[in-house]
């Protein structure tokens, strides 16, 4: 323990979670070390620099790194606090995948030592902290582990995961309730004196089971509510509705509060973390499971839409506008966006251009397919079909005078002035009198 009596600390993955917690750890005194499979990775921190993006990151990361507070390193060292924030995505039965967990575990436990706190963030099954502890007790019979020992043990295993908004992650590090569950009563204890350092909201205790499904809980709590207002606007659409105006309505009764659609559910929680419930209990997750399938449903249902109105315009240029799961992120994960932008560009190749200010290049899903990244000022120059994946705010202020004679599929609402096509033809899209009117 370094002399001012804090922790040092090292977290174990560095991406969308682990980075902003390793520099907020770090902002709080303890020195750490982050640990990251990418060699990449690892030199763009150490050089005081980010490989995501994330709001005030890269200023908070420089400072921490200048002040010798953060460096990181492919190998795991030893430390008296160990925060394990890998992925734990889901194989293509929808079955969890917690190899990453393990693997870390498997590094910790090499260099663990009496009296440490072995933390796990990663959005987890129930039962996984307890495998991460038998682990750890395979691997290091000299230690005696909670709930293995009627003595005293020799470290601490504890589950508390992150509840972050994409863009709000530093302050909601800091500012967000947190439910941390031990192996044992003495474990959660020892947890939450650790995150008593940076946190400054409610910090409660349980056991780890239960902090578990309360992470699992809550993102499939947002699946269902969302999947309700995507099945209303596949039910709109069928009846010729516009969703967003029944929606503005509905939620003026005082207990209904109904969430906005899209073109489906995206990120690495609430498109993943559902069926990690479903898995632990099949039988009994019908409304979680339907909840899901209408969801990606809805990526399907948008597919379709968007292929009749490039269809029935043969010479029409077309622009996805967005491929991140939501708005103003470089997060492109479980994206139905991008899932739908590159089946569009696989089917109508170079018709297909993509605006995504988050990127620098396209993803390898559009190699070969002739589609190109382009910015918004472009697209609307060039393009004459504007399919809305993404409501960044770049795209949410271009006004109507440069979208108007477009064909426009929003699945976002961002434009509640043009919630249908414009009234007019393709052809008459590419007459001097047209483009002289848009203009």
């Amino acid at each position: 323990m370094n002399s001012d009596l804090k922790p040092d600390v090292s977290v174990i993955g560095l991406g969308y979670i682990g980075l902003p917690t390793a520099a907020i750890i770090a902002r709080a005194g303890c020195k750490v070390l982050g640990v990251d499979v990418s060699q990449k990775v690892v030199d763009t921190i150490n050089r005081g620099e980010v490989h995501i993006e994330e709001v005030d990151l890269d200023g908070l990361v420089r400072g921490v790194v200048s002040d010798g507070l953060l460096s990181a390193s492919t190998e795991t060292g030893p430390a008296d606090i160990f925060v394990i924030a890998v992925p734990t995505p889901f194989n293509k039965d929808h079955t969890p995948d917690i190899s990453f967990v393990l693997a870390a575990g498997e590094a910790i436990a090499a260099v663990l030592k009496q009296g440490d706190v072995v933390i796990l963030e990663s959005t987890s099954p129930v039962g996984t902290t307890e495998q991460l502890r038998d682990l750890i007790a395979d691997l290091r019979p000299d230690l005696k582990c909670p709930g293995l020992t009627r003595e005293t043990p020799d470290i601490a295993i504890a589950y508390c995961p992150e509840r972050v908004l994409p863009g709000k992650t530093l302050e909601e590090l800091t500012n967000n309730d947190r439910s941390i569950g031990g192996i044992s009563p003495r474990c959660a204890r020892k947890a939450l004196a650790f995150y008593k350092l940076f946190v400054r909201a409610e910090c409660v205790t349980t056991d780890a089971r239960s902090a578990e499904m309360t992470k699992l809980v809550e993102n499939a709590y947002r699946d269902v509510n969302i999947a309700f207002a995507n099945e209303l606007s596949i039910v709109a659409d069928r009846m010729g509705l516009d969703v967003w105006e029944v929606i503005r309505l509905a939620n003026r009764h005082p207990r209904v509060n109904i969430l906005q659609p899209g073109p489906g559910v995206g990120g690495h929680c609430i498109a993943v973390d559902p069926w990690f419930i479903v898995h632990g209990a099949p039988e009994e997750t019908p409304l979680i499971r339907t909840a899901r399938g209408v969801n990606d449903g809805k990526i399907r249902h948008v597919i379709r839409k968007a292929e009749e109105l490039v269809e029935a315009h043969p010479d029409a240029r077309v622009a996805c506008l967005g491929l991140a799961f939501k708005a103003n992120i470089d997060d492109f994960r479980e994206s139905p966006a991008r899932l739908i932008a590159a089946t569009l560009a696989r089917r109508f190749g170079s018709r297909v251009q993509v605006v995504e200010p988050y990127a620098a290049q396209l993803p390898i899903e559009f190699s070969n397919t002739g589609a190109t990244l382009i910015d918004i000022d472009t697209a609307l120059e060039d393009c004459d079909i504007l399919i809305v994946l993404v409501d960044h705010d770049i795209f949410r202020v271009v006004p109507l005078a440069e979208r108007g004679r477009k064909f426009v599929y929003d699945t976002r609402g961002i434009w509640p002035d043009q919630r249908t096509p414009a009234p007019v033809t393709l052809q008459q899209l590419g007459t001097p009198e047209a483009k002289r009117d848009a203009a």
